[in-house]
């Protein structure tokens, strides 16, 4: 009796692995370590507060100033 035991464990063992599959992959697979190599870089980034909102907006009208446009004419 003790092989189908032991034959019946391996089988509870090998259902169970199977349905815990995905949350042991998350713990240990590629994709925890791909997690973890984003939050190092993500470590190095830093805020950068702007100065004043009336420069930026002060930039963006004079780089659309500076923008080539199409006359009517010639567009025919």
């Amino acid at each position: 009796m003790s092989w189908l035991f032991a034959a019946l464990l391996a089988c509870a063992v090998a259902i169970l692995v199977a349905a815990e599959w995905p949350r042991i992959d998350a713990i240990v697979g590629p994709e925890r370590r791909r997690r973890r190599a984003r939050a190092k870089r993500k470590e190095k980034f830093r805020i950068v507060e702007p100065d004043s909102d009336d420069d930026f907006a002060a930039s963006v009208q004079r780089d659309l100033e500076n923008l080539p446009t199409i006359e009517e004419r010639d567009r025919r």
